[in-house]
């Protein structure tokens, strides 16, 4: 069970203006989103980016920490403050799970997804669960490929794109105002032994990642497709939103936050030489087994 959580923390990101929830999970080969092998412990990240007058939530946690992330977002906005909602990853547990429970409780002005139809997608929860219309009172607002959308009337610009790399529908955000790439399911490929961190990694600490554990973690999640793909076109997508942006910090929805231009820019050459690495013209794609690790 997820909810087996020792520990909770809020990290300010950026003054005022930006804050991960993370919340502690045990790594014992029952969490998909790691290799099976995978020992220790991860967080999850949901992201609080706040103004004046409204904030957003990015992605909403598992159902098992509800308890701890309400109390996270209480400790940060009123419960009366315009809050809108933005899961990166639709049919995932991890960015959906608190959507209903989370309208219920906060004053949710809206929910920004790709699909007009989203909302049958969150239908389990306190207000589901209870009979409740929670849903049908949300507000769904379909968004673009690529789409700039402002949060609150002050107009802090915010960039949503369609995730260059990705098994399912999945969204990609920069914020300008923090400098945060907002990654979901990429650049989450470092964990650690104790409960207790450190959930981030910055410039100057000891970072023992390198080509053999990213290319290890990928190959055995849920990229385990790319060796022997055109990893060429992938590499593209991912350097027209790298390169166009100033990054300071990458934001994954789980495992460690990546902070710093040196740790940036050393995570982003590490993912792209992988990915170079599995291209058609070197490598050749086969057959994996379901217990095979590489």
């Amino acid at each position: 069970m997820l909810d087996r959580t020792k520990s909770s923390n809020t990290e300010e990101l950026a003054a005022g203006k930006l804050f991960a929830l993370q919340n502690t999970m045990l790594l014992d080969g029952r969490v998909s989103s790691y290799p099976a092998s995978a020992t220790g412990y991860s967080v999850t990240n949901c992201y609080l980016l706040r103004q004046p007058d409204a904030a957003w939530l990015i992605d909403t946690g598992f159902g098992g920490h509800e308890l701890a992330l309400r109390g996270q977002i209480e400790s940060l906005i009123p419960r009366t403050l315009p809050l809108s909602l933005l899961p990166l990853r639709l049919n995932e547990f991890m960015s959906i799970q608190n959507i209903d429970p989370f309208t219920l409780y906060f004053n949710v002005k809206e929910c920004f997804t790709g699909n007009a139809d989203a909302a049958f997608w969150f239908d389990f929860g306190a207000g589901s669960d209870s009979g409740q219309n929670t849903l049908d009172k949300l507000k769904i607002t379909t968004i673009g490929r690529e789409e700039t959308i402002p949060i609150g009337d002050l107009g802090r610009p915010v960039v949503v794109y369609q995730a260059p790399i990705r098994l399912i529908a999945t969204r990609w955000i920069y914020d300008e105002a923090t400098k945060t790439l907002f990654t979901s399911d990429m650049f989450t490929h470092t964990w650690r032994d104790r409960p207790d961190g450190p959930w981030i990694i910055q410039d100057g600490d000891d970072d023992p990642t390198d080509f053999d554990h990213v290319r290890s973690f990928l190959l055995n999640t849920r990229y385990w497709w790319l060796e022997g793909v055109d990893t060429a076109k992938l590499r593209k997508g991912m350097d027209k939103i790298l390169s166009k942006h100033d990054i300071e910090t990458i934001a994954p929805g789980y495992g460690c936050i990546l902070r710093g231009k040196k740790t940036v820019e050393k995570h982003m050459k590490l993912v792209d030489d992988v990915l170079k690495s599995l291209d058609k013209s070197v490598a050749q794609s086969r057959y994996v087994g379901r217990d095979e690790e590489r």
